[in-house]
């Protein structure tokens, strides 16, 4: 309740003194009362309600219901894909439709895109399981044998058991191949994408459009434009750097547009920052924009690197088929190992095809393997320094001490002479003399 208060006033030095006792009395505070104000039904954020899971098991045991019905007595279909597909989009059917009777539209849309969300996740990993497993199945029995890593296929025949013969030549040409392909797009591929980030202009319009287009460039392609540039053209022959030139064209553009998107996400301030501190442009870009998108385009190597490891139709015109380890890059036909599953899968006999399944494993491998070192020498985030850079941070921080001590110690000799050992010019005591004033002798006081 309020109580206004109407003092009378006598004298105007009442003035603030009964002001501020009408405001105290006038406006009061208070903690308001949170019984009294209805609330509705608070959700459980960290686990699902018991209603949740009612709607989650009825939706299912109904859609599995209209897809029996559907598939085998009511319509003509068939295919376990149909019958899935069919299952899965009656479930989100009957749980919107079962969520809506306790909960309002936004509840409902949130709840059907979650469930779509998740199940995209599921299959996506699902299908990557699948993959790796059933190709660890079908070549287990390739892989159990030493001399697939360590043999070429020179002494053996397509009637040769898995004991006789390997991918060991296969292996080698895909590390020089993309070897040489990854000394090409790197430097390249991050080079254009700082042209496009820090210079820009309608040059730069203009390569980032053939860019894109070159993103969409089927393989096929590649390989037809190496084949007829160096082999038709210049009259080379097939070769493993001819292979690599072929991926560089596949890997150029996916390492590019990467690396843009990358370097677009630095932080504005940080460059300003830097130029604040009277740093040039090219400075900048190597001590702040780099190092701040390190993680970023280890990510758009490792991208291109898959691109270009798996690919067949390029290195199969450019490099041709070989069984025989071949370490020269500029002479001969060099294998990979895309290549060689590929001639492995089409041979009719089980022992040609367990060993084309087992190289595809080994692939699976190599790239995991070349992933784990690139995340290791790359992956750490900006001012993230392992232990070894951090001492030789330290090292460097101590160094460049010890230069400006001495480059201060040399300022001042040049400028005062001797005083940066501890002593003073000599002209300095004569200029000090000559600018005192004559004394003069003082009168003696009279005894």
């Amino acid at each position: 309740m309020t109580i206004t208060v109407e003092p009378t006033v006598t004298s105007p030095a009442e003035i603030d003194d009964v002001a501020g006792d009408v405001v105290e009395t006038s406006v009061r505070t208070s903690i308001p009362d949170r019984d009294g104000i209805p609330t509705g039904p608070r959700r459980t954020v960290r686990s699902a309600r018991l209603d949740d899971r009612y709607a989650l098991l009825g939706s299912a045991a109904a859609a599995l219901a209209l897809a029996g019905l559907l598939f085998g007595w009511i319509a003509p279909l068939t295919g376990v894909i149909g019958f899935v597909v069919v299952a899965f989009l009656s479930f989100l059917a009957f749980y919107a439709l079962l969520v809506s009777i306790t909960s309002d539209g936004r509840e409902v849309t949130d709840r059907v895109m979650t469930v779509v969300l998740l199940s995209a996740g599921v299959i996506l990993f699902g299908a990557l399981l699948f993959v790796v497993v059933f190709t660890m199945i079908r070549g287990w029995d390739a892989l159990t044998h030493v001399n697939l890593f360590f043999q070429d296929m020179r002494f053996a025949g397509p009637l040769d058991g898995l004991d006789v013969g390997g991918v060991a030549h296969a292996i080698v040409g895909t590390l020089i191949q993309i070897g040489i392909a990854l000394v090409i797009s790197i430097p390249l591929g991050i080079v254009t994408a700082l042209f496009l980030n820090e210079v820009g202009g309608k040059f730069a319009r203009f390569v980032r459009t053939i860019v894109d287009a070159m993103t969409a460039l089927p393989s096929i392609v590649a390989g037809l434009f190496i084949y007829s540039a160096l082999i038709i053209g210049l009259g080379l022959e097939r070769s493993g750097f001819a292979a690599a030139l072929a991926i560089t064209v596949m890997m150029l553009p996916i390492i590019i547009r990467a690396s843009d998107v990358v370097l677009r996400l630095v932080a504005g301030n940080l460059r300003e920052a830097s130029y604040a501190l009277g740093a040039s442009k090219w400075r900048t870009i190597w001590h702040v924009v780099l190092p701040t998108a390190r993680s970023g385009l280890v990510t758009a190597v490792i991208l291109g690197t898959a691109r270009g490891i798996g690919e067949t139709s390029p290195v199969l015109l450019t490099s041709g088929i070989t069984n025989v380890m071949n370490t020269n890059p500029f002479d001969g036909p060099m294998i990979s190992l895309p290549l060689q599953v590929f001639d492995f899968v089409r041979s009719p006999e089980p022992n040609v095809i367990a060993r084309g399944f087992g190289t595809a494993a080994v692939l699976m491998l190599l790239v995991l393997t070349l992933f784990a070192i690139a995340r290791v020498l790359g992956g750490r985030g900006p001012g993230d320094l392992s232990p070894r850079q951090r001492r030789a941070a330290l090292a460097r921080s101590q160094r460049d001490l010890v230069r400006s001590e001495q480059r201060a110690a040399a300022r001042r000799i040049e400028t005062t002479g001797y005083g940066g050992l501890g002593f003073e010019r000599a002209d300095t005591y004569t200029d000090a003399a000559a600018a005192a004033p004559a004394s003069t002798p003082s009168q003696e006081e009279p005894q």
